[in-house]
């Protein structure tokens, strides 16, 4: 259509006519062929991906406290397997029952379940993680950071053993905080809870996998390491 004969625009000049390109039917149903192959890509390769296992030669293990027994059973006995000389265990205090327990950390807890598991108490060490109201796995990273400095045992690599989906978001941010000092290798204990090819199909996986994908997303776009600055203003 020629501009000329275009209608003049309205509301006091708001509004105005421009003819444009749309969709035919073929066209839609092309787009949302596309869109349907990409979402069956993303939900067949989002659980491996954040499920990531990439071990590397270290004689250092770090597992998250916050795990259940059958983890931390799975840790102890990879730590045997690949002759690992030191299981650090993280984890923040706990929030309830203190009073009925002779642990007052996760991180306590952990290790002692890994000692109950056949682990040397010499091969153990606890790292409780300060008390924090977000980013709890950044602060645990950073108190492995600062033992490992104070230890003096020239640690170079370590492997952090997590759980399923949980892992790749912890791998992302202990790499963060320790590299390039210390390298971060990251081993998945694979969960039982659910179907990990169908992980859509139960409340579990689908609640894993989402609440996941968005804890990842927001360590990659928003995360910057801020805790660790906020931590060194304050004891400054």
């Amino acid at each position: 259509m020629p501009v000329s004969q275009l209608p003049p625009p309205k509301f006091w000049g708001i509004l105005e006519y421009k003819p444009q390109w749309s969709l035919t039917p073929l066209g839609w149903v092309i787009l949302l062929s596309i869109i349907t192959l990409i979402m069956i890509v993303i939900a067949t390769s989002i659980q491996p991906f954040l499920r990531v296992s990439r071990p590397i030669q270290a004689d250092v293990m770090v597992l998250e406290g916050w795990v259940n027994d059958a983890v931390i059973k799975g840790a102890v006995a990879e730590f045997k397997a690949k002759n690992y000389q030191l299981m650090i265990t993280t984890g923040t205090p706990i929030s309830r029952g203190q009073q009925f327990s002779s642990y007052k950390t996760l991180a306590e807890l952990a290790a002692a379940t890994a000692i109950a598991w056949g682990l040397d108490p010499q091969s153990v060490v606890a790292v409780p993680t300060p008390v924090v109201k977000i980013d709890r796995t950044a602060a645990s990273a950073i108190a492995v950071k600062q033992w490992l400095s104070q230890s003096e045992l020239g640690v170079k690599a370590i492997n952090l053993y997590s759980y399923d989906v949980h892992t790749r978001r912890s791998w992302f941010i202990f790499q963060q905080v320790l590299e390039p000092e210390i390298k971060v290798g990251a081993i998945a204990h694979p969960s039982r809870d659910y179907d990990v090819k169908q992980w859509w199909k139960s409340s579990a996986g689908a609640k894993s996998v989402i609440l996941e994908t968005i804890g990842y997303c927001y360590a990659r776009l928003i995360w910057r390491n801020q805790l660790e600055i906020d931590l060194k203003t304050e004891k400054t």
